[in-house]
């Protein structure tokens, strides 16, 4: 068993006595919090490539435990039943272990079918199930399994083929940007005609526990689905069933914010991505297709490792910003607040209370997201419906890290796919609400655009 250092930041304000008698309590000044610590009390000073790994401070001896419990499960790759340890790999699956999708409880990569590929591919046709959410197509699910246990096949593989576009900038400086195109060859059953498709890359673990806890009042209050100020942007809540409590709840997870809960995130991944079976989803991937397996071993996961594994996501920590005093690096911030990037990536939210986890409640925390759903135009649109997402709407993802990616899973890759190899390439993907933006971001000096980019590195 591992144990990381975790470095925390404590900050002790002396107020002569005198002061504290004479002065009516007020609200505390923005200026007096430090931009570096993105998550607020649950923010770890490290820059190496396990930056992403750290618990919150503050857990208790049994907290800790399970901290490195859960560490421990999602490193674990498991195998085909029967097994003695982590048996019930498949019989189809998309990959054998969570850290093999997510590396260093970061991202990955688009690389589909193979052993370290972080990307999957989500299938349904049109119409809704029972609970709104997407369609599945009968002999394939709701995600394609493109690995097959010894014995079986895989549903199908995923062929990606890119073709590049040029960007010439009005200085004209050059930038290509490649456009993917997804194949689903050798099929086990034929395919509908009407299919719908997806892909997805994992996106990063760390920094859940306080998305979590921001509260839906926040999220609700930064919505304005009918573009009121007029700002060209209408960023919406989606609203998705969670299974775990039985109802529908507002989206936080999920590149389409089609998940409510960390904890259901976890079970559904380990049952969709790896097959394996567990108390929020007791049936197997591929139940009722031919190449389901005939053990009784369901729930195949034990519910303390389930919990284990979402204990370790809920109470991951943030990576502090860097440079926050370099001066490029604040002429970018002024150009990113300039440009309206804010009005999606919302740079400061609050975290409601958590009694059991102070590092979580009640933070100033930067995300830099505001987790509702935009229509991010044409060129980013999977043309599938996600619950209340359309074809063309994503969640906007969270910003902290980003600098870090290329430390932690070496090649970076960012958008819902990994197209993008490099920020200003994805920054060139935005469409739809962001299209003016993307356009003031398209007429910068090469000096601004530089300083943009390297603020949002600094993040």
């Amino acid at each position: 068993m591992k144990f990381r250092k975790v470095y925390i930041v404590t900050a002790v304000i002396c107020l002569p006595l005198a002061a504290v008698m004479c002065r009516k309590a007020g609200e505390f000044p923005g200026s007096g919090y430090d931009p570096s610590l993105s998550g607020g009390m649950a923010t770890v000073f490290d820059e190496t490539s396990k930056a992403f790994g750290h618990a919150i401070p503050g857990l208790n001896e049994e907290g800790t435990h399970a901290h490195e419990l859960g560490d421990h499960a999602v490193e674990q790759t498991f195998v085909t039943a029967p097994a003695p340890i982590n048996s019930g790999l498949g019989p189809v699956f998309s990959n054998v272990s969570c850290i093999s999708c997510h590396h260093n409880d970061g991202k990955g990569n688009p690389t589909a079918g193979l052993v370290n590929s972080s990307l999957l591919m989500r299938l349904s046709i049109p119409g809704v199930d029972e609970h709104g959410g997407p369609l599945p197509v009968y002999g394939f699910g709701g995600q394609l399994q493109d690995v097959s246990v010894f014995g079986q096949v895989p549903e199908a593989k995923v062929n990606i083929n890119y073709t590049e576009q040029v960007i010439t900038f009005p200085d004209g400086s050059v930038a290509q940007l490649r456009n993917p195109t997804y194949n689903l060859v050798n099929p086990y059953l034929p395919l509908p005609a009407n299919l719908l498709t997806s892909p997805r890359m994992a996106p990063p673990f760390f920094g859940l526990g306080l998305l979590q806890n921001i509260p839906e009042s926040t999220m609700l209050a930064l919505a304005d689905e009918q573009d009121a100020n007029a700002d060209g942007i209408s960023g919406r809540p989606n609203y998705v069933w969670d299974p775990s409590l039985h109802k529908m709840m507002l989206g936080r997870f999920g590149l389409k914010a089609n998940t409510a809960t960390i904890l259901t995130q976890v079970a559904a991944a380990y049952n969709q991505d790896m097959g394996i079976t567990n108390y929020l989803f007791p049936k197997e991937s591929c139940f009722g297709q031919l190449q389901a397996d005939a053990y009784s071993d369901d729930p195949e996961l034990p519910d303390s490792i389930l919990n284990a594994a979402a204990f370790y996501i809920k109470t991951l920590a943030v990576p502090a910003r860097r440079n926050v005093t370099d001066a490029e690096i604040l002429q970018g911030e002024g150009i990113f607040n300039q440009i309206n990037c804010s009005g999606c990536h919302i740079p400061t939210l609050q975290t409601g209370v958590e009694v059991n986890f102070p590092a979580l409640s009640n933070q100033r925390i930067h995300p830099y997201t505001d987790l509702l759903l935009h229509d991010m135009g044409p060129g980013l649109a999977d043309n599938r419906p996600d619950f209340t997402a359309s074809g063309t709407e994503w969640k906007t993802p969270a910003l902290w890290g980003i600098g870090l990616f290329e430390r932690t899973n070496g090649t970076p890759f960012y958008l819902h796919d990994g197209r993008a190899r490099t920020i200003q390439e994805a920054i060139l993907w935005h469409g739809g609400e962001a299209a003016t933006a993307r356009t003031a971001f398209y007429n910068l000096s090469t000096q601004d655009r530089n300083a943009l980019i390297k603020f949002i590195r600094s993040l």
